[in-house]
């Protein structure tokens, strides 16, 4: 059975900065493009960031030059750095992997397969 699992999420003041991680088991995820969407509450769930195959990467507007996603095939996982975080910034982390091969930084969640339960982040101003 293939899940992903966050961690790393929690309460941090404005500016600070938290770094989430996401451990997929059940098969890897090397050959995949995965990325990091976020939920707010009463808002949509949205794009943060993906990397590719090939680690190229793709970022929400909001979140460029502030957050940065990175892999590590050994290891099965991906991971989220954020800094300077804005209070509008809290919502539930949530990553996803997809299961082809095919090459893409996609910000559609139509296009991932597999996702996580998420993890709480929230900003305090």
């Amino acid at each position: 059975q293939v899940q992903l699992a966050e961690s790393g999420g929690g309460l941090v003041q404005a500016g600070g900065s938290l770094r989430l991680a996401c451990a997929a088991s059940g098969r890897t995820f090397s050959s995949n493009t995965m990325g990091w969407f976020r939920q707010a509450p009463g808002k949509e769930r949205e794009f943060v960031a993906a990397i590719s195959r090939l680690d190229s990467t793709r970022y929400a507007d909001s979140v460029k030059g502030r957050f940065t996603i990175s892999r590590d095939n050994a290891k099965n996982t991906v991971s989220l750095q954020m800094n300077s975080l804005k209070p509008e910034d809290t919502a539930v982390y949530c990553c996803a992997a997809d299961g082809s091969e095919r090459y893409h930084l996609s910000g559609e969640s139509m296009r991932y397969n597999y996702w996580g339960q998420g993890t709480q982040v929230t900003v305090s101003s």
